[in-house]
């Protein structure tokens, strides 16, 4: 059976493989490596693996991985976000005048900040 270890290097993750005399490293920056964890789960779960009790870990933050992420009105002309975030299904996020306003207003709010004070205050 192959030995892989998981190791930092740096701000950089290396993925090391061992099979009997062979080895194989790759060292990825994290956003290579969030692209890694998702695309095997994707295929673990295109092939019917699911996680044992205990082995997957929620994760906090989810990336939006739609194409579009598509705003309007349902049939009661509250504001609709539809989109797909993560491994998650597509799925609309329904929101009130108050709910919209607020994250509009809070997204403009970060949007209009210098970059940098935006990282220093955790990259939101």
């Amino acid at each position: 059976m192959a030995g892989i270890s998981v190791t930092l290097e740096g701000d950089n993750i290396q993925l090391a493989f061992q099979k009997g005399e062979q080895s194989t490293a790759v060292v990825m920056d994290p956003h290579a490596a969030r692209s890694l964890v998702r695309a095997v789960s994707q295929l673990l779960a295109a092939i019917g693996e699911t996680a044992e009790d205990g082995d997957e870990t929620p994760e906090e933050l989810v990336d939006v991985t739609s194409q579009t992420i598509d705003v309007g009105m349902d049939e009661h002309g509250m504001a609709v976000v539809a989109l797909q975030a993560g491994l998650m299904p597509p799925f609309l996020l329904r929101l009130k005048d108050d709910e919209a306003r607020h994250i509009a207003n809070s997204l403009l709010e970060i949007l209009n900040s210098p970059r940098d004070v935006r990282v220093s205050h955790g990259d939101h």
